[in-house]
């Protein structure tokens, strides 16, 4: 009597200690978070933040991520983790989205109204969630546009900045174009906010699946793999 006393104590300990494994949750919001940064203009690396190994969540092997209501996968964000197995869970994750890529700045000062040529403009890189979502990363997004105030020397360029007219409009019904090596699918879905031509653009495909992509004419997303 007193073994199995010990044995039902042993399992008893062991059951209190059993936690959801840390690395598992950090690979589920990592997997996802990569997802969400393809088609992205640079190169994205993502920091998640640790979870406490000493949780309180029952191990789970249905884990399925999401994002936070109101977060996006770009700079600060916070992805939700829920458990769908029995007894079922869900926490929060904060986690740090940095995409190294190239933009636009001024090369000189420029005044209010001035016509912009191949001269007036460069490319910098850096890390783009650290500017403005409307940051310009080509510079065909700027060349024959005007000013709409002025703008210094190594200023970064926004579409704020130029007289332009977006290509894809909130709410607007858009062609999603994936591309990747030897292979290309077009997808419908509805732009989630507006861009002009070269610009970041999220979209919700018709089957309720959210990526993100850049904006081109005629109502067109482009997706690169």
């Amino acid at each position: 009597m007193k073994f199995v006393a010990a044995l039902l104590g042993l399992l008893s300990a062991f059951a209190a200690c059993a936690a959801q494994d840390p690395a598992q949750v950090k690979l589920v919001v990592e997997d996802f978070l990569r997802i969400q940064t393809r088609g992205l203009p640079g190169k994205a690396s993502i920091e998640v933040r640790s979870i406490d190994p000493n949780n309180q969540l029952a191990p789970c092997v249905a884990l399925e991520a999401a994002l936070a209501s109101g977060a996006r996968a770009w700079g600060r964000t916070t992805v939700q983790v829920r458990c769908h197995a029995d007894p079922g869970w869900q926490i929060y994750v904060q986690a740090q989205v940095r995409v190294q890529g190239s933009y636009l700045v001024a090369t000189r000062s420029l005044s209010q109204g001035q016509v912009l040529g191949a001269q007036d403009v460069m490319l910098q890189s850096g890390d783009l969630t650290d500017l403005p979502a409307t940051l310009l990363t080509d510079p065909q997004q700027a060349i024959g546009r005007s000013l709409a105030m002025p703008a210094a020397a190594g200023r970064p360029l926004r579409s704020d900045l130029l007289r332009q007219t977006p290509v894809v409009q909130q709410g607007q019904n858009v062609k999603v174009i994936s591309r990747g090596a030897g292979f290309q699918v077009a997808n419908e879905g509805q732009a989630l906010n507006s861009a002009s031509e070269g610009q970041v653009v999220r979209v919700r495909l018709n089957n309720g699946q959210m990526l993100s992509g850049i904006a081109k004419s005629a109502g067109i997303v482009e997706v690169s793999y």
